[in-house]
């Protein structure tokens, strides 16, 4: 299997006998469900309004102005965009990762460009490592024999440093 279908293929949650006794597993499926929850209650408040009543004070003009559409307008499409990616993240999460991660990184520019909110940039950062960390992770997390071990963890002993495993 090549690396686009890798990271494009869907991925089954891990069993609960697995979630019991692999901490990869556990890191992996809290990151899936958070990136997966996020994302949607983020979009649907962009309709809803309940947590932010003002979205469109984090737009940046350079960004407004090439949308169609108003501000607002903008926001709703940012609502659909983000509802999608959580669920993307839920039935794909290797893409999912890298297309939260890609989104996180739009509105890190969004907001170092209207200024004023270094702090809201710093928790994206945090999230923008995290969805990367996702992806990183589901790629660990294949049961497929016939993707020639690009998706397989690597086996390595306890007291083996890190990158001394072969895969397997």
């Amino acid at each position: 299997m090549n690396a686009i279908a890798a990271t494009l293929r869907p991925i089954p949650f891990p069993s609960m006998a697995r979630l019991r006794e692999d901490a990869v597993a556990q890191a992996f499926t809290l990151l899936r469900i958070g990136f997966f929850v996020l994302p949607v209650l983020m979009g649907v408040d962009k309709f809803a309004e309940v947590l932010n009543e003002n979205w469109t004070a984090y737009l940046a003009t350079e960004f407004n102005d090439i949308l169609p559409g108003s501000a607002q307008d903008g926001m709703y499409t940012v609502g659909v965009i983000e509802i999608i990616a959580g669920f993307v993240v839920l039935v794909a999460p290797r893409f999912g990762g890298l297309l939260v991660a890609s989104w996180l990184g739009g509105i890190i520019l969004s907001l170092l460009l209207v200024g004023g909110y270094g702090d809201i940039v710093l928790r994206d950062v945090g999230l923008l490592l995290g969805a990367l960390t996702l992806f990183r992770l589901a790629a660990t997390q294949s049961d497929d024999p016939q993707d020639g071990g690009l998706t397989r963890p690597v086996e390595r002993g306890v007291d083996q440093p890190l990158g001394s495993g072969v895969r397997g």
